[in-house]
This record gives structure tokens, sequence and C-alpha cells, in this order.
């Protein structure tokens, strides 16, 4: 009695696929553009780490020079006139955590303000009907096309007409109201928005002051929030304004103390390792919170309809 015996079937044959110059290029082309986007920060932390003695002998060097952490120690306040002196140092004290506060606070205030301003003018636009609506929202797109250098000297002619110059209330009143690109940013979110609940809550009684706060706000969380990092964002990098108006001590920014802090420059050169460390302590709090939201950011502008 002879078993039939069973052949295993036969694999198929793997086919490699053809290499694909087209791809190739294309992750190329990412990667230059990656290492050309984190080169500067990486060169800012090279300079951070390097004494300013050693800088100018390995000018072309990718590895800090004489590696050193007086630079930090510099902008922190925690070396002697003497020992920022012997270090390349100014010298000079520098209030970096007066200037870290009064950014988180002219950060914070037109940040608050101008998401909620826009906001409400956004429900304006997109829910309530009345005339003119689409004429008025068209005029202020239009002034998006409006450079900021143009309003400047209005704006500092008003705050200093009202007594406000260095103080933090002239820093924050030009940007704590409503700005065209939070307005349309929002409204395209609320069109899309279901009107059901709204017509249910008015048959309830509701007014529109209600409806907002309790219906649209609550459901916009996501684009608010988006609106309120960029928002940040921008106003944590602001230099002109805080420069024309906070000269004094006791309002002035991060941005506008960095330009302070290259003026002082000691033998006739500035202190770059004492610069580029202040650089990027003051630019640690933005890269955090894009790296931690950056792709809230993206799904929300996608959402609300910005190609």
């Amino acid at each position: 009695m002879t078993t039939a015996r069973v052949s295993a079937p036969a694999r198929p044959a793997i086919r490699r696929r053809p290499f694909n110059w087209r791809r190739a290029g294309a992750w190329a082309l990412v990667a230059v553009a990656v290492a050309v986007s984190v080169l500067p920060f990486y060169w800012v932390l090279r300079t951070a780490l390097s004494t300013n003695a050693a800088l100018a002998s390995n000018a072309t060097n990718l590895l800090p020079a004489d590696f050193n952490l007086g630079a930090f120690e510099r902008v922190f306040g925690l070396q002697s006139p003497e020992e920022a002196v012997a270090d390349g140092g100014s010298g000079a004290q520098i209030d970096f955590w007066s200037y870290l506060r009064n950014s988180v606070l002219f950060a914070s205030i037109t940040t608050t303000g101008a998401v909620f301003f826009s906001a409400m003018a956004a429900y304006a636009f997109a829910r309530l009907r009345w005339r003119g609506r689409n004429a008025v929202f068209s005029l202020f797109l239009a002034t998006m096309m409006v450079p900021p250098i143009f309003t400047a000297l209005p704006n500092f002619l008003l705050i200093k007409n009202l007594g406000l110059l260095n103080t933090m209330v002239g820093l924050v009143l030009p940007y704590i109201f409503m700005t065209p690109f939070a307005i349309f940013f929002l409204r395209q979110f609320f069109l899309n928005m279901s009107r059901e609940v709204e017509e249910a809550a008015m048959l309830d009684g509701a007014k529109h002051l209600r409806i907002f706060f309790q219906i649209i706000l609550p459901n916009a969380a996501a684009p608010l929030a988006t609106l309120a990092l960029l928002t940040f964002i921008g106003q944590w990098n602001e230099y002109f304004w805080p420069l024309l108006v906070g000269q004094d001590e006791s309002v002035r920014v991060l941005t506008v103390g960095l330009g302070v802090f290259k003026s002082q420059s000691p033998q006739g050169a500035p202190d770059w390792s004492g610069l580029m460390a202040a650089t990027l302590v003051s630019a640690l709090p933005v890269l955090i919170l894009f790296a931690a939201f950056g792709k809230k950011i993206v799904n929300s502008i996608g959402f609300s309809g910005i190609k």
C-alpha cells in the first residue's frame, strides 16, 4: 500500500520593486530641507556652549569651541561682573527673569483678548444676519493687506497722548482686540457648525449671548486653542512695538532685552556666546509649545477650510 505524497505548495516568487528615482529624490529633498531648518538651531546651541575667545579661532568647527556653560550663567545672572568679563561678557547685569515675566504677561494678555474678541466678531459674521455683513467682513479681510508698519505711528501717537508709554497697558492695547486673520479663521469653523442645537436653544428662550458662551465656545475648543497658540507665538516674538513703547526696564520684554544684551559689546565685539544662550533660552517655551501642539494646529487649520 502506497501513500500519496502531498507536495508543499510552491512559494510565490518575491518580486522586488524597481528602484524609484522620484521617491528617492523626494526623500533627498526632504532630508535637505530638514537639515537646513535644524542647522541654525544647532549653530545657536554650539555657539552658546562655546567661549568667545575660542569662537574666533574655531569659527568653522561643528563642535562647541572650548565647551563652557558660562554663557548660560551670564544670562541667568549667576556670574559676577569680573567672571563675566573674563569669559568675554560685558559685565553688565541683565534682568533676564524680569524680561521673561514681561514677555509672558504681554503674550498671555494679548492672546486672551485677541482670541475672545475675535471669537465674538466671528460669531457675528457667521451666525447673525444683519445688513452690510458681507461688506464689513470684506473690509476686515482687506486690512490683512495693510503692513503693520503703516499703523505703528498712529498707534504710537495715540498711546503717547493717552499717557500710556512705558506701561503694560500701552503694550497690549493695540493687540488686545480682534484681528482679521483670527476672525477669518474662526468664522470658517463657525460656518461649518450645525445650527440645530442653536435653533433648539432659541426655542427654549436662549439669547445670542447665552448661545455663544454655552454652545459655540465649548464646541470650538480645538480651533480656539489652535488660534491661541499661534497668537501666543506671534506675540512672544514681537519686537518693534515693544521696542517703540516699552523702553523702561519695568516693561521691557525678552526680544527687546536681547537687543540691549547685544548692544553691550565688550572689547568692541558682541558677547556672541551669551547672546546665543539668551536666544536659546527665550525660544525654548515656543519650541516646546509647538512641538507639543503642532499636529493639532495642522489638523485644525485643515478642518477650518484653510488650504
